[in-house]
């Protein structure tokens, strides 16, 4: 019984805590997203710039906000990784308020501890690395930048999975299930701290930039041999 009480007072203390963030979170919305994503995130907007944010959860707007990604200074812009220009107080309300709009996903908690590296470069190599290259360094796609996955959190990643932010495609449990998505964050983790046994990296990204520093210093040596070869035959003449 004393359980019980317990429990709701604790249910009431955290009521008007809750309805203040998702009040103060509506103040936030009208101020930065209300131009785009419309009123109560119905994106009544001309040719809709803007999807709508009913049902997308906490999920979307926990990346797109603490990524920087959101809000955009202008409409049409690719979403990049940016300055935050919210309090992280700020970014929890306006979270809670978008997902009062509707019954959208919640904030995922990936383990990446519970994750295969070695599967996870698997998993990466056939469905990611043809936009971010093997390394997660970012690359370059038709009307698009896909940026590089080095300052993203575990929670960042699980989360553009889910939702396939701008021209990413969205991937759902059936086609990367959570256990497979562990694996392909602590590929992705590795990448950002990775061990170069074998000295300079050369930015990890394969064959072409260490075939071409080699080009460079055979090109040298040759030029040097060559102008040596010269005053040398300069001197016998």
């Amino acid at each position: 019984m004393r359980r019980l009480l317990l429990i709701a007072c604790l249910a009431l203390a955290a009521s008007p805590a809750a309805a203040a963030s998702v009040g103060q979170g509506k103040t936030l919305y009208g101020k930065y997203c209300l131009k785009c994503h419309g009123a109560n995130g119905l994106a009544q907007v001309p040719k809709r710039v803007a999807p709508s944010l009913r049902n997308v959860g906490a999920l979307a707007a926990d990346f797109y906000l603490t990524t920087g990604y959101m809000p955009l200074q202008h409409v049409g812009l690719q979403p990049r990784r940016s300055r935050l220009i919210l309090s992280h107080a700020q970014i929890q309300a306006l979270i809670a308020y978008v997902a009062s709009l509707g019954h959208g996903p919640a904030i995922p908690k990936p383990d990446p501890g519970k994750g295969n590296v070695s599967k996870g470069m698997v998993l990466f190599a056939d469905n990611c690395a043809g936009c971010h290259q093997i390394a997660a360094e970012g690359g370059y796609v038709t009307g698009a930048v896909p940026p590089p996955l080095q300052a993203d959190t575990a929670t960042q990643i699980a989360e553009a999975v889910r939702i396939g932010p701008y021209v990413m495609p969205r991937f759902t449990t059936k086609a990367i299930s959570n256990t497979q998505l562990n694996s392909l964050i602590a590929y992705v983790q590795y990448t950002q701290h990775p061990e170069n046994r074998g000295g300079w990296s050369i930015g990890r990204i394969g064959p072409v930039p260490e075939g071409l520093v080699t080009w460079f210093i055979a090109v040298a040596a040759l030029v040097a041999v060559c102008m040596l070869l010269g005053k040398r035959v300069s001197r016998e003449g």
